[in-house]
């Protein structure tokens, strides 16, 4: 399958991307020959069964693993040639996630755990908190600034997760699941915060979902299905 992008150059390429894994002998084929490409601006959901590879996939697309073969391409960038130095870059400056379970830090505010990738990113001090003070306001948490994860609730939790995804206005957004563990109410809070940021910030979103109205309310859908993706749903449709 050869996807097509929503309007200008596509701001991620992905050609005949494999993932096998061995396991006792046996050759585990969980992706085999995936191509997709990414709009500026768009949001694509990947849906599918679980554990047909919708993670693996996303962790490929965010650089936190390494394909079996195959290319992914962030503008002239190929991920497969890059160092660990370069490869940090891109991840900080280009890619914001967004996972099922936070993986926020414990002991951290949530004002520090979102000035993060700032200060990662070779800010100072006092840039990395005004950015993140910013974000964290705009996401509905101006009053939660001081509070450490275990005493937000998990809404407010995903918040900040969403808010450190964002801070720096990468390209892409790749959000694992990122309603997957709330109520219903609070799924569509933050559901309704990822499409306005998205808007807002013109940051592409891919979204790894078994929530219908989460992949209804983007773009595209693709389905992963025995190793490719086929359209479940087509731009416009």
């Amino acid at each position: 399958m050869n996807e097509g992008t929503r309007g200008g150059r596509a701001r991620i390429v992905v050609s005949g991307l494999v993932k096998h894994y061995s396991d006792a002998g046996h050759v585990v084929r969980v992706l085999d020959g995936v191509d997709l490409q990414v709009g500026a601006g768009e949001k694509i959901a990947i849906v599918g069964e679980s554990g047909v590879g919708k993670s693996t996939l996303l962790h490929l697309l965010g650089a936190l693993d390494r394909p079996t073969a195959g290319t992914i391409r962030y503008g002239d960038a190929d991920v497969a040639t890059l160092g660990g130095r370069a490869l940090a870059q891109l991840r900080n400056h280009e890619m914001g996630f967004v996972f099922q379970f936070h993986h926020l830090m414990a002991d951290m505010t949530a004002l520090e755990n979102v000035m993060m990738p700032v200060l990662i990113a070779g800010e100072g001090w006092d840039r990395a908190r005004a950015e993140a003070r910013a974000i964290l306001e705009r996401v509905g948490l101006a009053e939660r600034l001081t509070h450490k994860p275990g005493e937000l609730s998990g809404g407010e939790q995903q918040r900040v997760s969403v808010a450190r995804a964002a801070v720096l206005s990468p390209s892409v957004i790749l959000a694992d699941e990122p309603t997957g563990n709330l109520d219903p109410a609070t799924a569509e809070e933050v559901q309704r915060l990822l499409i306005d940021l998205n808007r807002e910030r013109g940051a592409s979103l891919v979204v790894v979902t078994h929530n219908p109205s989460l992949a209804q309310a983007m773009d595209r859908v693709l389905r992963l299905h025995a190793g490719k993706l086929e359209v479940e749903r087509a731009s416009g449709a």
